[in-house]
């Protein structure tokens, strides 16, 4: 019979793509991996890796133990679920991963509720960009994700998630006061005269705040990039840019800005994904359950 951790070592090395990536991840040495994936190896009888330069790769053969180490993986997570349903007291450990305007607006109620609720429930939270954090949870690092999605710029879909949706927010124009700003602005078209802070290339609301400026007429004048909001709002509120801000952003704060509504109304949504393995967990059901009706409650 074949050793089910050393299925799970090559499924990791073809999610993570390196020994090191495994290695780290499971905090073990490389040496350590290396050697078990060859006893894994000896075990099938038949080659599961191939040197490709310093990297390696998956033979056919590897494939096939990795889909089915997944479905292992699956199984246990099914039964590991149908034992804590078993229990007459909701308990276990959700680790979830949430991006930073919904770490600020919904997770302090959400945590306060649960731990009034549900106190045998521990919940561990850390900041992912959504993208980011819905492959780890598709790779078992977390159990799940609260993710964000922008007009015409879809979150990528992983097998096995299941996804549910959380709430909508408005984005609008976030200019300075006019006590505050370099420039009387009025509009989305007059904000071309304007420095604008925006997230990193490759961020859904980057791309879709440089599309919806294009679409206007113009190319903006990014001169401050960070993933930050709050630090957004600091920048907008100084008088020293103009930005595109979700509504979620402003929950449980006041602010100087002038908040104008853009072209369309464009909405912003706000989903969980967990595995479909893991929809069971009585835990898992308890916290999205919560957090849901914390978003309603914002809403």
């Amino acid at each position: 019979m074949l050793e089910i951790r050393r299925l799970v070592l090559l499924r990791e090395l073809a999610i993570r793509g390196t020994l090191a990536a495994v290695a780290e991840a499971l905090n073990f040495s490389p040496s350590a991996v290396s050697q078990q994936l060859s006893l894994l190896e000896k075990e099938t009888g038949m080659p599961l890796l191939r040197k490709a330069g310093r990297r390696v790769r998956l033979t056919p053969q590897a494939e096939v133990l990795v889909q089915s180490a997944g479905d292992v993986l699956d199984t246990l997570e099914r039964a590991e679920a149908a034992l804590q349903a078993s229990l007459t007291r909701v308990s276990g450990n959700v680790r979830v991963a949430v991006f930073q305007s919904a770490a600020l607006a919904l997770m302090p109620s959400t945590l306060r509720a649960m731990a009034s609720q549900y106190p045998d429930v521990r919940v561990e939270m850390v900041q992912r960009e959504p993208e980011e954090a819905l492959r780890e949870t598709w790779a078992r690092d977390f159990d799940m994700v609260i993710a964000e999605q922008y007009p015409a710029h879809a979150a990528p879909h992983h097998p096995g998630l299941d996804r549910r949706a959380l709430t909508t927010d408005a984005i609008r124009l976030a200019l300075p006061s006019v006590a505050a700003s370099l420039h009387p602005v009025d509009s989305l078209s007059e904000a071309r005269v304007m420095p604008w802070v925006m997230e990193p290339r490759g961020a859904a609301s980057r791309h879709f705040a440089e599309q919806l400026c294009r679409g206007t007429g113009f190319e903006p004048d990014v001169r401050y990039e960070t993933a930050d909001l709050q630090a957004h709002i600091r920048l907008v509120e100084s008088g020293n840019a103009v930005a595109l801000i979700p509504d979620l952003v402003w929950a449980g704060r006041d602010t100087s800005c002038r908040l104008l509504d853009l072209p369309d109304l464009p909405r912003r949504t706000i989903f969980t994904a967990q595995r479909l393995a893991g929809s069971a967990s009585p835990a898992a059901r308890a916290f999205r359950e919560t957090l849901e009706a914390a978003a309603a409650a914002h809403a």
